[in-house]
């Protein structure tokens, strides 16, 4: 039996068949030796630092391997979370618990029972872990409270020294911070950054699936779906799947990929992406408390608030995600009708940070963006996806 679409193109999982080795910023290295590397340095703590969706945790997989592998994320903390408890728990050791014993009384051979409370102590976990040889992975650091950032650093500090082997996985410009920052862990880092995929290699990914499935696509279709794609390998894997699922629905089939399909596939792609209330905050902005914004004309007769421009203007050709504070001033005056005098550059920053202030406000999945030091990082390739084939640029 062939293979299936499903096999070949897998965002969510390890694509057995499309992996990519790329080149590190170190010439002549790839990122898999660099960190196979990292973490056989005894003593050090590995820190992977990289953009949303550009497969850190694919890389940490392919290194260190499934059985070896313990993962546990940001996500899993809060203020109160004890790090080793949590640990413990991953690899299923009982933390804290009792046990029954039992005793015999001298010549009587009368026979009692004792309950005793026990804890695990971090000194046990470090042994377990260097017994059978496991890695743990933190992903998605930055998902956890600061504080608890700089705690989970400090405990990790101790532990490296004894054998103990961590790599701590986060975005840039956010949450390396309590990694890169603690001088505590000064000569004991690792220090892995993930560059943004290039076009080249994302068209790999689209060669080497279609050609596994038996079906043709030109350059210039891989190059176009490589753009969209936005650096990041696991938004490459959906729209080539999306694309496969649209030709088997086809009448007749196809064995190659032509541009005219893209379009729709990028569409298909967005159906279940959970951003449209991030867009629909994004574009509301903060609350007027019944005051009325002001409203500025667009090239296609609509009237948008600054809120609404900024939404459309990061949305735009070219696709990018990482934009000077100059490049979304003049993306959104484009988008101004003729003769329509734009809001001020000093509005738009005002409304950057405040956009950024009610983001931050809320869940995880709506912190997208980050405005900082007059730079817009897009911190999500699948958010700034969707913004563009979700259906939710109109105002």
């Amino acid at each position: 039996m062939g293979l299936k679409a499903e096999d070949v193109f897998r965002p969510g999982a390890f694509p057995e068949y499309t992996y990519i080795s790329r080149e590190s910023a170190v010439p002549g290295l790839s990122y898999e030796f660099r960190l196979e590397q990292a973490i056989k340095v005894s003593g050090f703590l590995t820190s992977l630092v990289g953009p949303s969706k550009m497969g850190k945790t694919i890389l940490c997989e392919k290194v260190i391997g499934f059985d070896r592998i313990v993962e546990i994320s940001g996500a899993d903390f809060d203020e109160n979370t004890d790090f080793w408890k949590l640990t413990a728990a991953k690899v299923g050791l009982a933390y804290e618990g009792q046990f029954t014993s039992e005793k015999t009384l001298g010549d009587s051979g009368d026979r009692y029972a004792k309950q005793e409370v026990f804890a695990l102590t971090k000194d046990k976990i470090i042994d377990y872990f260097r017994k059978k040889n496991l890695v743990l992975v933190i992903d998605d650091f930055h998902y956890a409270p600061e504080m608890k950032r700089m705690q989970v650093a400090q405990q990790l500090k101790d532990a490296i020294r004894r054998g103990f082997r961590a790599i701590v996985v986060s975005l840039p410009h956010r949450a390396d911070e309590a990694i890169r920052q603690n001088s505590d862990l000064s000569g004991r880092l690792s220090l892995i950054n993930i560059e943004p995929w290039a076009v080249e290699d994302l068209k790999e990914i689209a060669r080497i699936g279609f050609k596994e499935l038996g079906i043709g696509i030109d350059e210039e279709v891989a190059e176009q779906i490589a753009v969209e794609s936005l650096s990041s390998p696991q938004l490459m894997q959906y729209i080539c799947l999306n694309i496969c699922m649209l030709l088997e629905r086809s009448e007749n089939g196809a064995d190659r990929i032509r541009a005219e399909i893209l379009e729709t596939a990028y569409r298909y792609t967005t159906a279940n992406f959970e951003y449209g209330d991030v867009v629909s905050l994004m574009r509301r902005g903060p609350s007027t408390r019944g005051k009325s914004r002001n409203v500025f004309l667009t090239k296609d007769g609509r009237m948008c608030d600054v809120y609404e421009l900024i939404v459309r203007s990061v949305a735009e050709n070219p696709p990018i995600m990482q934009l000077d504070f100059e490049d979304v001033r003049d993306r959104i005056y484009r988008l101004l009708a003729d003769g329509c005098e734009g809001p001020k550059p000093q509005m738009i920053r005002d409304s950057l940070a405040k956009l950024q202030e009610l983001l931050n406000s809320r869940e995880d999945i709506f912190k997208v963006m980050d405005w900082k030091e007059g730079v817009l990082y897009i911190l999500d390739p699948l958010f700034l996806f969707y913004l563009r084939w979700g259906g939710e640029r109109s105002c």
